[in-house]
């Protein structure tokens, strides 16, 4: 079985180095800090350190990291190849009658606005590019805490497809979720072929506590 190393990223932490400071802080500089040795492996161009994928800053919670070139190639195919469950967690700012629910609706780049997605609502919605196949389950927890499980990973999927379904991502003012200093999602972890798991990682207060 493939190894898995789990990080646990808090919220507001960016993965890399922002663009705006490429000295600042990230989940990268505490990787390379802890385990130096990484710095001496050729990873790939957007896989430094051997992390294989991101999150957003404001969002918390699993990166998995690959410890050789050989485990990175292989998460990167699990990836690609939609192997993966991805499970998040996530506060609504909106509430709504049913329990269960899931969206499949393709998502594409904003026609204008290039820090945004849109859902396909039909054949004539204004988009910028390609529809990305997106497939999203909900399933409500208990009051507005959500389980949200993904196998692909478009730009933004979750908190679109919450927004479309009427369950905006609480504080995220771009999807309708309300103003806030942040928005409140949590990738608890992933699982995969052949009992394929992630390391359990700490739960936010906001989900422990809900």
């Amino acid at each position: 079985m493939i190894a898995v190393t789990t990080l646990y990223k808090p919220a507001g932490l960016p993965v890399f180095p922002p663009h705006s400071d490429p000295a600042g802080d990230c989940l990268l500089r505490h990787l390379l800090a802890d385990q130096p040795w990484r710095r001496a492996i050729h990873w790939p161009p957007g896989f430094a350190g051997g992390i294989a994928h991101r999150l957003d800053n404001a969002t918390s919670g699993a990166v998995i990291v690959a410890d050789t070139l050989e485990e990175l190639a292989h998460w990167r195919e699990l990836f690609r190849g939609h192997h993966l469950t991805k499970t998040y967690l996530m506060l609504a700012a909106k509430d709504v009658p049913w329990q269960r629910n899931q969206c499949t609706a393709a998502i594409a780049h904003h026609p204008r606005k290039r820090d945004r997605m849109v859902v396909e609502r039909g054949k004539n919605t204004p988009h910028r590019g390609k529809w990305y196949p997106a497939h999203t389950t909900f399933r409500r927890v208990r009051g507005h805490l959500w389980e949200v499980q993904i196998t692909t990973g478009i730009m933004h999927q979750i908190r679109v497809h919450a927004a479309f379904l009427g369950i905006p991502l609480l504080g995220d003012s771009k999807y309708g979720g309300g103003k806030g200093p942040s928005f409140f999602l949590h990738h608890v972890g992933l699982t995969g072929p052949s009992g394929l798991h992630s390391d359990p990682v700490p739960l936010p207060d906001w989900a422990a506590s809900c």
